[in-house]
């Protein structure tokens, strides 16, 4: 985790409960918890938010040359709708 091995965790939990007491040191472990548990949901919406903020400010990548059509389909050709028909005559 942080380096900290058996003997250094008993070494600080006997240190907390001379200074703290029995009496204080359940109280202490729980509050110490929960803050514990609200940076963690914290840096996880923090995260999450990044994330989705990158994928919206990817750049599109359109391809430079024209794909070609696969084997068997007609090419698309593009349709006019706009186009004025000139008097029959």
């Amino acid at each position: 985790m942080f380096g900290i091995g058996m003997p250094e965790l008993i070494l600080i939990f006997v240190v907390a409960l001379i200074v703290i007491g029995p009496q204080k040191l359940p109280d202490i472990a729980k509050a110490l918890g929960r803050a514990l548990g609200e940076f963690r949901r914290a840096t996880d919406d923090l995260r999450e938010n990044f994330d989705l903020a990158s994928l919206d400010h990817k750049p599109h990548s359109t391809p430079s040359t024209p794909q070609p059509s696969p084997p068997g389909t007609a090419p698309e050709s593009p349709t006019v709708t706009d186009q004025k028909k000139a008097p029959e005559a």
